[in-house]
C-alpha cells in the first residue's frame, strides 16, 4: 500500500486567493477604537480638578466689537475707516462707545511714526475716562525654519 501524505483526501487542489473582503474584522475593530476614544477623550481634555470660588462680579465685556482709532504716519487719526480731528477724537469715542468707559479701545500706530504722538493720543484718551485702552502690533510671520 502507498502512502499518501495529503491525509487521505485525494490529490491535493491550489487554494484559490479569496477575491472578495471580509468586513466583520474591521468593523469589530472600529467599534472598539471608536469606544476607546469615547471613554478616553473626556479625561484628555478635563485638566485639573479644582473647585472654583463664587463671585458676584459682572462678566469681562467680551462680546462688544472693540473701537479702533487709527495714527498714519502722516499723524493723522482715524476712529475706525473716518478721519477725525485730535481735539474732537474723545467726543467721538464716547459717542461710539455710547458713552460706556469700560468699553475696549484699541490703538494702532505706523509703525514710522513718533512715539510721542501715539502717547498723546493714548493720554487723551485716557483723559477723556477711557480705561480699557490697548495698543495693537502686527505678530511676526511664522519662520519656516
Amino acid at each position: 500500500m502507498g502512502v499518501s501524505l495529503g491525509g487521505g483526501r485525494g490529490p491535493r487542489r491550489r487554494r484559490r486567493p479569496m477575491s472578495d473582503i471580509n468586513v466583520t474584522p474591521l468593523v469589530d475593530v472600529m467599534l472598539v477604537l471608536l469606544i476607546i476614544f469615547m471613554v478616553t477623550s473626556p479625561m484628555m481634555t478635563s485638566g485639573v480638578n479644582v473647585d472654583l470660588p463664587k463671585t458676584d462680579a459682572k462678566p469681562v465685556n467680551t462680546d462688544t466689537k472693540p473701537i479702533t482709532v487709527s495714527i498714519k504716519a502722516d499723524g493723522s487719526i482715524y476712529l475706525g475707516d473716518n478721519p477725525v480731528s485730535s481735539d474732537q477724537l474723545v467726543e467721538q469715542l464716547k459717542a461710539a462707545a455710547q458713552n460706556d468707559s469700560e468699553h475696549r479701545i484699541f490703538v494702532r500706530g505706523d509703525a514710522h511714526i513718533d512715539y510721542g504722538k501715539v502717547m498723546q493720543v493714548m493720554g487723551q484718551i485716557t483723559a477723556g475716562g477711557f480705561t480699557h485702552v490697548a495698543l495693537l502690533a502686527q505678530q511676526p510671520a511664522a519662520s519656516g525654519q
